[in-house]
């Protein structure tokens, strides 16, 4: 193994969306058992720090590839375009504009009912765009239109976000 391997190389799947949870969960656990510090315990403090630096590292690569959204920045970022979401706000106006009206929803949703519906919305759009996103990623490899889907559906996670603590505030009340 070597530190400055990709996530990708590290766990030995192909650097693409489209991973296999389970493939991912196997062979973070072999690869968890490999370092794992108590094999190192005879050979000295130095070998177990080493050893829990890869447990480390083995612990962030699984991580980002276990979740959609870190997993597809990833590879933007491997491929020359880095989502950038705090400089790059630039977003299509359709989609400025559906997602100015969730906004204005929430804000008018008193019930939990209407939480449940935009929250339903707003999951189905996730949705669409991850499958969206693995079209640009692994089919059409377009790295910036894919960066620009990963830029939407952080606000579509951050949309998510305030349903849910707009849910508790309904249910304290």
């Amino acid at each position: 193994m070597n530190l400055q391997s990709t996530d990708f190389e590290l766990f030995a799947v192909p650097a693409r969306f489209a991973q296999d949870r389970a493939q991912l969960d196997a062979r973070w656990k072999e690869l968890q058992r490999e370092v794992h510090p108590d094999r190192f315990a005879a050979q000295g403090a130095a070998a177990q720090r080493v050893a829990m630096q890869w447990s480390a590292r083995i612990n962030e690569a699984y991580q980002r590839l276990k979740d959609p959204q870190r997993r597809a920045a990833y590879l933007c970022e491997l491929n020359g375009a880095p989502i950038e979401a705090e400089n790059n706000t630039a977003m299509p106006t359709e989609f400025l504009m559906q997602q100015m009206d969730l906004r204005e929803q929430l804000d008018d949703a008193h019930t939990g009912e209407a939480l449940d519906e935009i929250s339903a919305e707003s999951t189905q759009l996730a949705r669409d765009l991850l499958q969206k996103i693995e079209q640009q990623l692994d089919d059409q490899k377009d790295w910036s239109g894919a960066a620009q889907s990963v830029r939407a559906l952080m606000f579509l996670d951050k949309l998510a976000a305030d349903i849910d603590r707009r849910h508790e505030t309904l249910e304290t009340r």
